[in-house]
């Protein structure tokens, strides 16, 4: 089982929150954040983990990978830069545009 603090999903959806239209949906013990009706995030063990693309990895440049739950496929686990919210914001809205696509 997975821990989830609900007020680490709250700072990272304030983080997020110039992103785009920003909505989350609890499900298996985790969180699934959409920017514009896409997923583009699962929050698991109070850890974010962003859909991987290829803007992104351009734009994170060395991206770690990692699954956010097992069987999953890898994400980009995003630690270091977590309180950068224009870093964090930019890096949601290319993650979203190239979801549309």
């Amino acid at each position: 089982m997975t821990k989830l603090d609900k007020s680490f999903v709250e700072f990272i959806l304030e983080q997020i929150q110039d992103a785009g239209y920003i909505s989350h949906k609890y499900m298996f013990g985790g969180c699934a954040v959409y920017c514009d009706d896409k997923v583009v995030a699962l929050i698991c063990d109070n850890q974010l983990y962003i859909k991987p693309t290829m803007s992104g990895r351009k734009f994170i440049k060395n991206p770690r990978e990692f699954p956010p739950y097992p069987s999953a496929k890898n994400y980009f686990l995003i630690e270091d830069e977590i309180e950068n919210r224009e870093w964090l914001c930019e890096l949601v809205r290319i993650t979203a545009e190239e979801l549309k696509k």
